[in-house]
């Protein structure tokens, strides 16, 4: 996939915007080759360099959690992923962190300050007084008897309570509240239902025992944030965890490159206003010679989900469709950026038809700069992703400019019109 992340050359001070792409690509994992088989070993990496792994609830194609990986390091068994993150007492747990996301267990401490903030803005004294019977009912349960589902909650609740019952949407919006604040945790999910536990039933004891105050935490968070994104601004730093706090984490930078942690650097083309935007190298960056991967990315994956930053990097604008009627969409209902070499080239919009056992490319785009070779290349990655979900087949629509070069690239696909964009 590219040169080892051995074959670097020195660092500068200024760097041009094919540099700063291959440092952040590597930063992220793609600068060296998917390895031969994919375990546990590999997914705990792959999670390291990234720090966190963000959530949603879309699967058209695949859950978006499970696509970060698939992109870094190929195929793989995503029920080995399922176990390091829903077994019982797991190395990771879901947080607030950039937005819902999982995180390393042990890094709940780092995100004290935000639950404090939570609770500051949703757990008001009236809040919690029209709410306090729900609140008690639902922490006792989950006291009593574990881990639970809402649906169990609720098929209990409606067979056991007496006398005048709460809307169930109020037991739900208990339960998240719950989770925002710190007192409530994800013990892991049944398909994608929630099972929600008491923190101390999932979280280390040390890690409850032992928050971070905030600017500690803010400042470690921003450090995490500048190696998994090797060359990042103010900006770039602050939405990895989306910390709203800009004096934090102006102060954080600072107290980094005291210690010479961080670096200060000009990248072209980074201006605003005519002047060099502020961007800071992390002292572990590398810049390899090339960057030659090819990968089908989720919106969520933090090479694209800063939007300013994807444009900067990449001259890549990106807007998710699901929400735009249907007549308006320009790329497709969840169009997936698509890497080859160091560079966003195209965008397909992915569907997995279980039923005919197809992958369907609902449409497919070229962005400028696409090299010759981008069909080959990202028809190879949709044979390994469709193999990767289990589907036989793949079908190319005739929406959008790379359609027919991709159904070039993939003698014996079927073609289908997409005669509704979505």
């Amino acid at each position: 996939m590219s040169d080892p992340l051995s074959s670097v050359t020195p660092m500068k001070q200024s760097l041009s915007a094919a540099e700063a792409r291959r440092i952040a690509l590597a930063a992220q994992g793609f600068g060296a080759p998917r390895p031969a088989a994919v375990g546990t070993r590999q997914l705990n990496s792959a999670m390291a360099r990234m720090a966190t792994l963000q959530i949603d609830s879309v699967n058209v194609f695949a859950r978006s959690h499970y696509l970060p990986l698939f992109s870094r390091l190929g195929a793989y068994d995503t029920a080995t992923l399922d176990r390091l993150l829903f077994a019982r007492r797991p190395p990771y747990v879901e947080s607030w962190a950039h937005v819902a996301a999982f995180i390393p267990a042990d890094d709940w401490r780092l995100f004290q300050f935000r639950r404090d903030d939570l609770r500051a803005k949703y757990g008001t004294e009236e809040w919690m007084s029209a709410n306090r019977d729900t609140v008690e009912w639902v922490l006792a349960e989950l006291a009593a008897r574990g881990p639970l589902r809402p649906a169990e909650l609720d098929r209990d609740a409606q067979r056991t309570r007496r006398g005048p019952w709460w809307d169930w949407d109020v037991v739900k919006s208990t339960l998240e509240h719950l989770f925002f604040f710190g007192d409530v945790a994800i013990a892991g999910r049944r398909g994608f239902e929630r099972r929600y536990a008491l923190a101390e039933q999932v979280i280390p004891a040390d890690a409850l025992a032992n928050p971070v105050p905030r600017d500690e935490a803010v400042r470690e968070l921003v450090r995490r944030a500048a190696r998994a994104y090797g060359v990042a601004t103010a900006a770039d730093l602050a939405d990895y965890w989306r910390i709203r706090d800009r004096r934090g984490v102006l102060a954080a930078v600072a107290d980094l490159v005291d210690d010479g942690e961080l670096l200060p650097v000009t990248i072209e083309g980074w201006t605003r206003a005519g002047r060099p935007v502020p961007t800071w190298l992390h002292r572990d960056a590398r810049l390899p010679r090339r960057v030659d991967a090819t990968a089908i990315l989720t919106p969520f994956d933090p090479v694209v989900w800063f939007r300013d930053r994807a444009q900067r990097l990449f001259d890549f604008e990106y807007r998710i469709e699901i929400y735009v009627p249907a007549p308006k969409r320009v790329y497709g209902y969840y169009s997936l950026p698509v890497l080859v070499g160091d560079d966003i080239v195209g965008r397909v919009d992915l569907k997995a038809d279980r039923q005919s056992s197809r992958l369907l490319v609902q449409s497919a785009w070229w962005e400028h700069g696409a090299p010759p070779h981008a069909a080959e290349r990202l028809a190879d990655e949709l044979r390994s992703a469709a193999q990767w979900q289990g589907l036989e087949e793949i079908s190319v629509s005739r929406w959008g400019s790379a359609t027919d070069d991709l159904a070039a690239a993939l003698p014996g696909s079927g073609r289908h019109d997409a005669t509704v964009k979505g």
